[in-house]
């Protein structure tokens, strides 16, 4: 008996009991070009529909496409980075099927002989235990080279998907698109902690294409998409055993075109427990296409999933075959960046951060903001301070990203000497930020504008010390008796009384030599 849809979970933890997680992931990149990967049209996210295109993007009959010699570059290097072998000689297929948003019937793809293959990427994910990390090692099978599809909008009904919709609209603009298709083999041995693992993955390959420069990726605007499939085997021992490894796969779906790295991680969790119910029940799983829902965090059936044969692919006749020379090869590898992995270990090294400290900065994206604030010159206690403290704060209540505000690497670094500068104290440093988010300005003219600076007149500060002495007997009389840490409240009664512009350090000063 066969299903395709069930409402039935089970408890994740329970699943794991009982059935062992393996997962393939296919990550495709759109990458960065001016142009598309087989004519001359422009790649510009958002422009007005149908308006980058032009006869050999919308397939008409005697148009001829010219291989994109940048991407090609491209898909060299990420497959160098993904330490795959390059392939001397590939070329591309037909990918034959038929839907609205392939205006040629069938997709120009590689099949059996790719640009790259038989690499890796280590991720790192939390230690199960303690602040530090685990290395997990992701075999890739392949990556390859092809054009993106067209961008389908379905009218009319409530969820945006063809299944109750009045009609259908479809835009051309993304059709021959340069893309990359990055497949793993199949990931075994993270048990439990498969959706973590698989989330750590496409962060990492995130990372190492935002280090590449060749893609965006932006997963809101579809520059990079993760399709995950997932089945599960019977558990017979650990995950990571002989014995479980001998273990044949279960029957998999695959979760379409997941656009972010938290949704990866829910929709390999979800579908886990999903299978376990079905499982369970006696059912068999259905080879089939899945549709993550963000809103409602589940899967709901799409089609059952084609095979490669059911493709027809063959020989693309009108593109020659690719065949860069090992001198090309060598020359690209030389343009590699430093891995990211590398990189973050030697910046976590260079500012002496904790192992807790720089997840915490990796995980709030804020690892290029903190360095080039550092390289603008602000400690690394600073940088991170303002990042991860005030500016997270204020991007987590308002939904937003830390780097959403307006406020530069270059700003926090100028804030921080002001405050180094004596000129500030963190409660003016904010007011300051408050202005810079508003438009008004560098933090300078920020201060300058609001007559902000801590007052300097040592006579002033005194009065303010006297006044609050006198109008607080009982803290005071705590301080004479050796209570010292009550000197607080009259600190804060201190910068009440001049308005925050007061020097925290020289009232507190001020008032034990006053009192003890």
């Amino acid at each position: 008996m066969t299903t395709t849809v069930t409402d039935e979970v089970v408890d994740y933890d329970e699943a794991i009991k009982r059935y062992d997680p393996v997962m393939g992931l296919e990550v495709h990149v759109e990458l960065g070009t001016a142009s598309k990967m087989f004519c001359g049209c422009a790649t510009g996210f958002g422009a007005e529909p149908n308006s980058q295109v032009c006869p050999v993007c919308l397939g008409l009959p005697g148009a001829l496409p010219v291989v994109n010699e940048k991407a090609v570059e491209s898909a060299i290097r990420i497959g160098l980075a993904l330490n795959c072998s390059i392939a001397p000689w590939s070329r591309f297929a037909r990918k034959n099927y038929f839907y609205p948003d392939m205006p040629k019937n069938f997709q120009t793809s590689q099949y059996d002989e790719p640009i790259a293959a038989g690499g890796y990427l280590d991720v790192q994910v939390p230690a199960e235990s303690g602040p530090g990390t685990e290395t997990f090692r992701v075999e890739i099978e392949r990556a390859h080279m092809e054009e993106d599809t067209g961008k389908s909008l379905h009218v009319g009904g409530a969820t945006g998907r063809i299944h109750g919709a009045d009609h259908s609209l479809v835009d051309y603009n993304r059709a021959g698109i340069p893309l990359i298709e990055i497949v793993t083999k199949p990931i075994t041995g993270a048990g439990k902690r498969a959706p973590e693992v698989a989330r750590a993955y496409v962060a990492a390959l995130r990372d190492l294409l935002r280090a590449l420069d060749v893609s965006d990726v932006k997963m809101e605007q579809g520059s990079l998409r993760c399709d995950a499939n997932v089945s599960l085997r019977p558990r017979v021992g650990d995950p990571t055993s002989a014995e479980q490894a001998e273990v044949p796969l279960g029957t998999r779906t695959e979760t379409k075109n997941v656009n972010s790295l938290r949704s990866v991680e829910r929709a390999v969790r979800y579908e886990i427990s999903r299978h376990a119910a079905v499982l369970d029940a006696g059912h068999k799983i259905t080879q089939e296409t899945r549709h993550w829902h963000e809103d409602t965090g589940v899967t709901t059936a799409g089609r059952e999933k084609s095979d490669a044969e059911d493709y027809r692919y063959f020989p693309e006749p009108d593109l020659v075959p690719v065949a860069p020379s090992a001198e090309t090869v060598e020359a690209l590898r030389a343009t590699l960046p430093e891995p990211p992995a590398e990189r973050r270990a030697r910046l976590q090294s260079d500012w002496g951060y904790s192992d807790l400290e720089m997840r915490d900065v990796v995980n709030a994206g804020a690892l290029e903001l903190i360095e080039e604030t550092v390289t603008a010159g602000a400690t690394p206690a600073a940088a991170r301070k303002w990042w991860l403290g005030e500016l997270a704060r204020r991007a987590n209540a308002q939904g937003k990203g830390v780097e959403d505000f307006g406020v530069t690497p270059a700003h926090v670094a100028e804030l921080d000497g002001l405050v180094k500068a004596g000129r500030l104290n963190d409660n003016l440093a904010r007011q300051v930020l408050d202005g810079v988010i508003a438009g008004e300005g560098t933090p300078t003219q920020v201060a300058d504008a609001r007559g902000l600076e801590l007052v300097q007149d040592d006579g002033a500060l005194e009065a303010a010390v006297d006044k609050v002495i006198d109008a607080n007997p009982d803290v005071a009389q705590k301080i004479r008796d050796g209570k010292v840490q009550a000197a607080g409240a009259l600190i804060g009664q201190v910068m009440k009384e001049m308005k925050g512009q007061a020097d925290a350090g020289k009232a507190r000063e001020l008032i034990l030599a006053k009192l003890t």
